[in-house]
């Protein structure tokens, strides 16, 4: 064979290989992308809908149904397409945790997919952990959560009361559905209280100690069983502003012939009325008892604002129940409000001091009788 027809050869075998490994890669390519048209197609069939359509459109569902192990949670779209809560349609939900779950379940994977054992409760799954069931057009996705896996980050889990087949699937679902309800509430939006809107401030401290004993009844009958009795008055301290040079001057601030303006704690009420936003809801329809122990049956004090807003006058009223159990902040309610929130302690400080201490006590002499005040609740 001479050179040039081994070099023939050589150039052959080269583009044979060539065209061999092309031809593997394609295979593999046909491959992958099989299996995972399969693996669709079987969520789709576990999911109970056509093509899997809906599995990846979080908009689609129409319902929202899950229990986290504590508690059973139901939410569907209004006629406004808003998410609301089915047991409190008037709650007024922040839709975004419902939004979040769909979204999870429309992009669900699976980890693994294991054949189902002889029993389920290898898998937590004979009483689950947690179950939801998402509802889009006439058609139900149900999904039921056993046990943890080993390493904490996953699930067992089955789909449709299919049993013969056991999926692993992340922790994300599962997390996402422990959120309470309250966490899921819309904050109210409190007033602009910055001080160029701001005409006067009355913070009314907590019933006297000894006309609170008299008005609940220290000897036995003496109460008053129907709530007829009116509250004893409460002390006060009312902070009036004054602008000689018009709206748009800064405020001298008066408790009543007393200039106050450069008072550190006037300062610091200011502040706090300023940046006043509430932390968190605690209770949206509270019993009266639930009031009760959040310290409304005599509230430890009472915050009335004056003023601007459009042009008008208007007056906002916060009341202060008891601090709460985690000393982080206090339970407040807003003026025709039922519901009782949580205000961070930073952001109430001022108007305790106050309450118990007028305007001439530091907040060091303030605190010990809030203390005291305290001790009533």
């Amino acid at each position: 064979m001479t050179w040039k027809e081994r070099r023939t050869v050589t150039i052959l075998l080269s583009v044979a290989g060539a065209l061999f490994l092309a031809l593997l890669i394609v295979f593999g390519m046909i491959y992958r992308e099989g299996r995972e048209e399969a693996l669709a197609g079987k969520e789709a069939e576990a999911a109970g809908f056509s093509g899997g359509a809906v599995l990846s459109d979080p908009g689609a569902y129409t319902a929202l149904r899950y229990y986290n192990g504590s508690v059973t949670l139901s939410f569907a779209l209004d006629e406004k397409g808003e998410w609301v809560w089915a047991d409190g349609p008037d709650f007024p939900l922040d839709g975004g945790t419902v939004a979040s779950i769909l979204e999870v379940l429309a992009a669900l994977k699976f980890q693994q997919v294991l054949p189902a054992g002889e029993s389920k409760a290898e898998y937590g799954l004979d009483t689950p952990s947690a179950t939801l069931a998402a509802t889009a057009g006439t058609g139900e996705q149900t999904l039921a959560f056993g046990k943890a896996t080993t390493d904490g980050d996953s699930y067992y889990m089955m789909m449709n009361g299919d049993e013969s087949t056991v999926y692993i699937v992340a922790d994300t679902l599962v997390k996402l559905m422990q959120t309470p309800i309250y966490d899921m509430c819309l904050l109210p939006e409190l007033p602009d209280l910055s001080e160029r809107n701001l005409r006067a401030i009355t913070i009314q401290g907590p019933v006297p100690a000894s006309e609170s004993a008299e008005e609940n009844g220290e000897d036995e009958g003496e109460g008053d069983p129907e709530g007829l009795a009116e509250e004893p008055e409460r002390p006060a301290v009312t902070l009036n502003a004054r602008r000689s040079g018009g709206e748009d001057q800064p405020a001298l601030w008066f408790e009543g012939s007393d200039n106050v303006t450069a008072s550190a704690l006037l300062q610091d009420l200011l502040y706090d009325l300023r940046t006043m936003s509430m932390a968190k809801c605690v209770d949206y329809f509270p019993s009266e008892d639930a009031a009760e122990i959040c310290g409304f049956q005599s509230a430890d004090a009472i915050l009335k604002v004056e003023y601007a807003a459009n042009g008008a006058e208007q007056t906002f009223t916060l009341t202060v129940g008891a601090r709460m159990p985690d000393e982080s902040g206090r339970y407040v309610r807003l003026e025709e409000d039922g519901a009782i929130y949580a205000l961070s302690t930073d952001s109430i400080d001022a108007v305790m001091t106050i309450s118990v201490a007028g305007m001439r006590g530091t907040a060091q002499e303030a605190a010990p009788a809030e203390n005291q005040g305290e001790g009533q609740e």
